[in-house]
């Protein structure tokens, strides 16, 4: 029986994860996998705990959120691959001397499909001193919408992933004033699971998180253009050139981690985020949500990179 494996959303930003998929990782790892799509993001979670779903990929923060509003929740992480926030901050003018303050006379939008990149960025302004809930923003509209707003004069500067963000630099019509990667470490997307499964599917629930290391050793040694043309098939509408070009900005960025083990100092840096919003009442611990077992067992057992 194949384990039952759920993205959240779609998004280049998980790239490991399909490059997995369509590299054969799963396959030469023996282990069947069937890809589904969560109905919402914010509805991720709710698979797992009916057992329509074994494991999933996503933000750290879903598996804090569940806690904190479910007492049955069992949920922990097991694989980590975006190791850091991959969000921008895209101005319609250059601001290379860009300071968190500046936003604060701008018309910004942030994004509002999913909270956790509003979340980091309000923690990053509390930590320069500011504060969030002063900031005037646009929160309630998708990011494509927010770009096209950039590109009429709508807005002074919008929060974006990849290839949203490539699309306006490219064209001209944007400038990253802020990488939040740049900011370090912040656990963003790891395979999830329940403790339940995490027992009962061990062996395969290894094989998953060996597969998802033997990608990441790929992707350290091949070239943008290699990634682009692996995930490919689940962007067909982003031309061959730009998905090279938001590859070739997210792997100088690094936030994809070279190996599946989700530390400490970025679970924490999101959670911080998720307190100092108000987001959660009780944000579970590291040692209640995170299991490194499987990942360290892969990293000595030092598997080849793909074939």
């Amino acid at each position: 029986m194949p384990l039952i494996l759920q993205e959240n959303l779609r998004g280049l930003l998980y790239a490991p994860y399909y490059a997995a998929i369509t590299l054969g990782a799963y396959r030469q790892e023996k282990v069947a996998i069937e890809l589904v799509s969560a109905p919402a993001p914010s509805q991720a979670a709710d698979g797992l705990l009916n057992g329509t779903v074994d494991v999933a990929w996503g933000g750290p923060m879903r598996v804090m959120q569940t806690y904190d509003r479910r007492p049955d929740c069992d949920l922990v992480c097991v694989g980590e691959a975006v190791t850091r926030d991959p969000f921008f901050l895209i101005g319609r003018e250059p601001r290379p001397d860009f300071t968190f303050a500046d936003l604060y006379d701008k018309r910004l939008a942030t994004v509002s499909e999913v909270p956790t990149p509003w979340l980091c960025l309000q923690e990053d302004l509390s930590r320069a001193g500011l504060d969030p809930d002063t900031l005037p923003r646009v929160a309630d509209q998708s990011m494509a919408d927010n770009v096209e707003a950039l590109r009429r004069g709508e807005l002074d500067v919008v929060q974006l992933f990849q290839p949203f963000a490539e699309n306006l630099i490219c064209a001209g019509k944007g400038h990253v004033w802020y990488a939040a990667a740049s900011r370090g470490p912040t656990s963003y997307t790891s395979f999830y699971t329940r403790r339940s499964t995490l027992t009962g599917r061990r062996e395969e629930l290894k094989s998953v998180v060996r597969a998802l290391y033997r990608t990441q050793k790929w992707l350290r040694v091949s070239p943008p253009e290699a990634l682009a043309e692996a995930v490919q098939s689940f962007f067909p509408a982003v031309s061959a050139e730009l998905l090279r070009a938001a590859i070739a900005r997210y792997l100088d960025l690094g936030i994809w981690g070279g190996n599946p083990i989700l530390p400490r100092s970025g679970y924490e840096r999101l959670r911080a985020g998720l307190i100092s919003a108000g987001f959660v009442r009780n944000a579970a611990p590291f040692e209640q949500t995170v299991d490194n077992s499987l990942a360290e067992e892969a990293v000595r057992e030092n598997p080849p990179a793909l074939d």
